[in-house]
């Protein structure tokens, strides 16, 4: 049975790269990272992980399921592919890796760890912004600038805001709609904040660069061992001047950082 989730590739050869985006997010924010790959000789899929962009909703959001659904893709696609994944997509990337290391040549992940993430103060951050996004009056509204101006005294970073609402879109003539499942983003917001725990002794032996934003806080010293540990062969590169969304905020420092790995192991 084909994959379910929606995809996009860009490059006609050479050795294939997957992106999986974080929460609140889609695939098409890695497109100028794609092209920039595609003009460098590799062939880049970006995936829209269930409850976001063009992919189905689900009753679920959970780290398991997403990582079959990205296997049965990955099946499909013929050949082992480094995989990348931010944030919500790097538990995904990791849990499949843990579980499917056939499937991958290397792995990427950016800004998280294989830890339990026991800071609440950023799972009511997500609340906040989910509760936003639902009291937004979608029959009421006529403009993208107005929805911005709505979210902007809980959502006070305008990058921030644009992120999100990347995920508003028109409905043809049936007005505005959210591409994301907040419904069920918000029932399971917990769940996301947690790694599932892997099946005794597994351990993924292939490259891994681990990537963080220097200002972020979601790898931390203490989580080194759990990293090397489910990853023994793992690099870990801290970019100056990059908070979690570090692809975003230095996107040429993370191109190059992860052009030198992806050349290393093609």
């Amino acid at each position: 049975m084909p994959s379910s989730l929606a995809t996009r590739t860009t490059g006609d050869a050479g050795p294939r790269v997957v992106f999986l985006h974080g929460l609140f997010g889609q695939g098409r924010n890695w497109h100028t990272l794609a092209l920039r790959l595609a003009e460098r000789g590799y062939r880049v899929t970006t995936v829209d992980l269930p409850n976001h962009g063009r992919s189905p909703w689900t009753p679920n959001q959970d780290y398991g399921e997403m990582a079959e659904m990205v296997a049965e893709l990955l099946e499909e696609l013929g050949e082992p592919v480094t995989l990348v994944g931010h944030s919500m997509g790097g538990k995904v990337a990791m849990t499949l890796a843990l579980r499917r290391p056939e499937l991958l040549t290397a792995l990427v992940v950016v800004d998280i760890s294989p830890v339990d993430d026991r800071d609440e103060r950023k799972g009511s951050e997500f609340d906040r912004f989910i509760d936003a996004m639902r009291a937004l009056d979608l029959s009421t509204l006529d403009s993208r600038a107005a929805a911005d101006a709505a979210l902007a005294e809980t959502v006070p970073d305008p990058t921030v805001r644009g992120f999100l609402l990347q995920s508003l879109v028109r409905d043809g003539g049936q007005g505005w709609r959210w591409r994301l499942n907040l419904d069920v983003l918000q029932e399971h917001l917990a769940d996301l904040g947690r790694f599932p725990k892997p099946a005794p002794g597994a351990v993924y032996e292939g490259p891994v660069l681990w990537i963080a934003g220097a200002d972020s806080g979601y790898i931390r010293e203490e989580n080194r061992p759990a990293m090397t540990a489910l990853f023994p062969r793992t690099r870990l590169v801290r970019i100056k001047g990059a908070g979690h969304w570090v692809h975003s905020e230095r996107p040429d420092v993370f191109l190059s950082t992860l052009s030198q790995f992806l050349d290393e192991v093609s």
